[in-house]
């Protein structure tokens, strides 16, 4: 066979293992888009985001920092799915799981010291992610080898409901592109033409930030300062 003509085949090849891949992660129904106000967010409607992250769903919602993607923690398919939409690989990405507070954070981590307690203790609910040492159940829920996990208490009202309504956190990352502030990562309704063939559900929560949150990894000796973001590091170190 001519050298063009294995080119060609090869290359039509990796086009239809593409087309595959990406249909895969597409809804058949175009995602819901429901409206929340933080101020006061109406229970009925969390309700029903939070049926559809127990039956598998993947939801994009507001933060106190950026708008974020995510999905019940303990569904594997879920974490997948967004592994898919994202072209990442859930083994080797740094997820994070969002918590309505400190209170159950040791069904994920290992023991904290009494410096970091204070020091998250301060900083929650805010615009802070912290690396923490995982315990043996994170390799479970996230199917790897990964000895850390980030922990979110944003100062939202809408995630930290969903959380408390589901009754476990929800692994999130982030839909901003941290190599270029782009419109479609504030804007509620840009996210959702960008994403409805993607996801389950959009929530329009108003504007979001196009700053991430800060990271702080705890795992050291020392708290070490991974990105300055919204959060301010002076005012709680």
């Amino acid at each position: 066979m001519p050298l063009i003509s294995v080119c060609i085949s090869l290359r039509s090849h990796i086009e239809a293992v593409q087309y595959l891949i990406q249909d895969q992660t597409r809804n058949p129904m175009a995602a819901e888009l429901i409206k929340l106000y933080p101020e006061n967010p109406e229970m009925r409607k969390i309700q029903r985001i939070v049926e559809v992250l127990r039956d598998g769903g993947v939801i994009i919602y507001p933060t106190d920092t950026v708008y974020g993607m995510g999905c019940d923690i303990h569904n594997q398919r879920a974490v997948e799915r967004i592994a898919q939409i994202k072209g990442i690989k859930p083994k080797k990405h740094n997820f994070s799981f969002i918590c309505y507070d400190l209170s159950n954070i040791s069904e994920y981590t290992r023991a904290l010291s009494t410096p970091v307690f204070k020091v998250m203790k301060k900083a929650l609910p805010g615009p802070y992610t912290f690396i923490l040492e995982a315990n043996n159940a994170v390799p479970k829920i996230l199917n790897s080898n990964k000895k850390t996990v980030g922990i979110r208490v944003p100062d939202h009202s809408i995630p930290r409901l969903l959380v408390k309504e589901l009754g476990s956190p929800i692994l999130t990352t982030s839909i901003h592109d941290e190599d270029e502030v782009v419109e479609y990562s504030t804007d509620p309704e840009l996210i959702y033409e960008k994403y409805r063939d993607l996801v389950d559900v959009v929530i329009d929560g108003g504007y979001g930030n196009n700053v991430a949150s800060t990271v702080l990894d705890c795992t050291g000796s020392e708290i070490e300062l991974v990105r300055e973001g919204l959060g301010p590091v002076d005012d709680i170190l």
